[in-house]
């Protein structure tokens, strides 16, 4: 009996996605559950499983394709042996032929993995994993690539002498065109949007670390060894953009026509790192949650962010934005807001630099901090507010104990 695969559900908002790589080939058996493709969002990748154990009889869609939700992408035969599968087409029979090891058939690989296989056309059955349980990374396929692209050292010829008058010509002056993922596109659509739409503007404010720091080097091992997690800096600003979202209210709200949407929870999107580029998982309930569950979610957010499996559910929602530029170096940087919210909160690196204190030069660990915000809704007297609350947690982290 033949079964149709359908393009699934795929988050609120979320009616289409783009055929990214087919997983399983026609005349190839599929188990139950099993991945046989791989759809591009706006936001993640997402594996489309067959409901069926079978053959893949035939692909209803290629490679690049934009498909709606509902729509069949592939028919499989239910109950059928691959033996029995039609012939594939003679191109793919010649590449099934090759050799290849036996165990090239059972690699694991995320989403991202086998995108960037893909992109370099490696062998995944030759690259030694170090991930869990010697899964490939993705690090593990960039690293293979480059080996094997690395010219072999031999001699060359030296270049012919240039005509008089004329410039010699560049050596490996080389150009590649690579189609934009639809997570880039959409990444470019809604920042290009942020700058059209919102009345940008980000206010700046610099932060004494010295406590936060202090703080963590007293108790990090006692943190890590109860809750099995590592005390970051992340906590400690999510907790102090709790209290500045409580207080200033307009901070933690968005624009919908022409209404301001209040909200009385706080959900911190924060900006992580993916094969694609960035995207914000949401921490839910911030305000709610201790120092120890922040940091649990957010090293969670991170791990799946890098192996490609965070989900539209992940993404969606949010009320207020943190992005850390200062993993990457970053001194000072004006954060672009992440749309509908009206504010984001830029993090940097922690330098060394002279202050002056009670008259006196002192060197301080400093972070220079960063509110961006849409003056639709946020006042100058606002934003400046709520960034000087966060530099007033930071500076003295008693106060997020006792709600000032």
């Amino acid at each position: 009996m033949a079964t149709e695969i359908t393009v699934p559900a795929l988050g609120e908002s979320v009616t289409e996605g783009t055929i990214g790589e087919w997983l399983k080939q026609p005349g190839e058996a599929v188990a139950a559950d099993e991945p046989i493709a791989s759809l591009e969002t706006d936001k993640v990748a997402v594996d489309v499983p067959s409901p069926v154990a079978g053959v893949l009889q035939e692909h209803k869609a290629e490679i690049g394709d934009t498909v709606e939700v509902g729509a069949v992408i592939a028919v499989v035969e239910e109950g059928v042996e691959a033996s029995a599968a039609p012939a594939a087409k003679p191109a793919e029979s010649a590449a099934k032929s090759d050799p290849a090891p036996a165990e090239s058939a059972t690699v694991t690989m995320s989403p991202a993995v086998r995108r960037a296989v893909l992109e370099h056309g490696v062998d995944p059955s030759t690259i030694k994993g170090t991930g869990k349980d010697g899964r490939l990374t993705k690090e593990d396929v960039l690293a293979a690539a480059k080996a094997k692209n690395a010219p072999a050292p031999s001699p060359s010829p030296a270049p012919a002498a240039a005509a008089p008058g004329t410039a010699a010509p560049s050596v490996g002056r080389n150009e590649e065109r690579v189609k934009m993922t639809r997570m880039r596109q959409t990444i470019a659509k809604r920042l290009k949007g942020a700058q059209e739409e919102a009345a940008l503007l980000t206010t700046f404010n610099d932060c004494d670390m010295s406590a936060v720091i202090e703080a963590r080097t007293k108790y990090k091992d006692l943190f890590a060894k109860k809750h099995d997690i590592r005390l970051g800096f992340m906590g400690f600003f999510a907790k102090a953009a709790c209290l500045a979202l409580k207080d200033v209210p307009s901070v933690n709200a968005y624009i919908e026509g022409d209404e301001i949407v209040y909200h009385d929870y706080v959900d911190i999107s924060v900006a992580v790192s993916a094969p694609n580029g960035l995207v914000v998982p949401v921490v839910r309930d911030c305000d709610k949650k201790g120092f120890a569950q922040i940091e649990k979610d957010i090293a969670d957010y991170g791990k799946r962010a890098k192996e490609g499996t965070l989900t539209m559910a992940d993404m969606t929602g949010g009320t207020f934005t943190i992005s850390n530029g200062g993993v990457f170096g970053s001194l000072m940087s004006t954060p672009i807001i992440n749309p509908p919210q009206s504010a984001v909160l830029g993090l940097h690196r922690i330098e060394d630099r002279p202050v002056a204190v009670n008259g006196e030069v002192v060197i301080k660990p400093m972070m220079y901090i960063a509110l961006s915000y849409d003056h639709r809704l946020i006042d100058g007297r606002e934003a400046v507010t709520a960034l000087k609350i966060i530099k007033e947690a930071i500076e003295d982290p008693t106060r997020m104990l006792i709600d000032l």
